[in-house]
């Protein structure tokens, strides 16, 4: 089988991304290649040369004959899910956050460790966690390097706390860890573990991966993410949204209460502030309420179909959260849970590899190469 790494120019053709993409959708059941011309528009013969590649490759294999309709059966294709592997890293405050999911988003393995993502811990101590979790993550499944035999490893996407740059990679001022702005994370990682590198803010690369999961593709709604901080992820008409600087939605930091409680963003009386402060002093139900007056504000500015909610504070007592986002925003906006629960982010975090192979969703230059060795 040839090295996914090194060619990856044949997967970023946009017509082979979109086939590799409805094979994606269809699961072990597969298509046949009428199926897929008809999905695509394309002409059987262009299909036929796009499913050859994707065989020679090894990212697609027999799924079996589709029953007769009077003719011969026709021959159905298959994702190999397992033919390469993408890592993703939720770096939050105070704990790191590690998935290995194969082609088909399937998670294969995941380490949590506790992380000092301030306090003076520094960009070191920060980088070397990010770096030791990967290799345990990857070593620990038998994951190989190019020229190898089994399971490819495309890349390391990684959710952290906004804003940053997310073309650039270089994160701005996190509120309360003022030592990170500017610090380029995303070059330093790819240099650490000589892999492509995705950064993102945590609640964009949560929205990204739960793209996947909703029910009206080309849909809009807001991911609110609620655990040391709070922030949002937009999808609008069925692509992040991070705005023109990328600094879309910062959502904790819209001001509720004027002369209120200071943030440690600089100002006073953010929703943030107001939420854990509710969170703190035992109050879930202010918190809900808090949040869900929030997300109406929300609603009412961009008209989402969907509010999804996840954070480990959410998660604690999710049913206090739905009730009181519930009872602010319109009825007729749906409000859920985060399926995926703490992986959210992470889970997210490794789409942002995957998601330029299965369509043009993502920009070709979100994703950085680098030599695919030193892990």
């Amino acid at each position: 089988m040839s090295n996914l790494g090194a060619n990856l120019s044949v997967l970023r053709d946009h017509n082979t991304a979109v086939v590799l993409g409805l094979l994606r959708d269809a699961g072990g059941h597969g298509a046949s290649r009428a199926e897929l011309a008809a999905a695509t528009g394309l002409t059987p013969q262009a299909v036929s040369k796009i499913t050859a590649r994707l065989r020679e490759e090894g990212l697609a294999a027999d799924a079996g004959r589709r029953a007769s309709t009077g003719g011969k059966p026709a021959a159905a294709l298959r994702l190999v899910a397992d033919a390469a592997l993408a890592v993703g890293v939720q770096v939050d405050r105070d704990a790191i956050t590690a998935v290995l999911v194969d082609l088909a988003g399937a998670v294969r393995a995941v380490r949590t460790a506790p992380l000092a993502f301030g306090a003076g811990a520094g960009a070191e101590a920060v980088l070397s966690a990010v770096a030791d979790e990967v290799r345990a993550l990857v070593g620990g499944v038998g994951v190989v390097r190019p020229g190898g035999h089994g399971n490819r490893l495309l890349g390391v996407g990684i959710g952290v706390p906004g804003p940053l740059d997310h073309r650039r990679g270089v994160l701005g001022k996190v509120t309360g860890f003022a030592e990170w702005d500017g610090f380029p994370l995303r070059d330093a990682v790819r240099e650490r573990l000589a892999l492509p590198v995705v950064l993102d803010k945590d609640t964009n690369a949560a929205a990204l991966g739960l793209t996947r999961r909703t029910a009206r593709p080309g849909g809009s709604f807001a991911y609110l993410h609620l655990g040391t901080g709070l922030g949002a992820g937009l999808v609008l008409g069925g692509a992040v949204h991070r705005g023109a600087r990328t600094g879309a939605g910062e959502f904790g930091h819209q001001v509720l209460q004027l002369d209120g409680p200071p943030c440690a963003c600089g100002r006073r009386g953010c929703l943030e502030v107001l939420c854990l402060r509710a969170v703190a002093a035992g109050d879930r139900a202010q918190a809900a309420r808090l949040l869900g007056t929030g997300a109406a504000n929300l609603v009412q500015l961009l008209d989402v179909d969907c509010v999804v909610l996840g954070g480990r504070t959410v998660l604690a007592d999710p049913d206090v959260y739905l009730r009181g986002v519930r009872a602010e925003v319109p009825a007729t906006v749906a409000v859920a849970v985060a399926p995926a629960g703490e992986r959210t982010v992470a889970e997210g975090a490794a789409e942002s590899v995957l998601a330029p192979l299965f369509g043009p969703a993502t920009r070709p230059d979100d994703v950085i190469v680098a030599p695919m060795s030193g892990v």
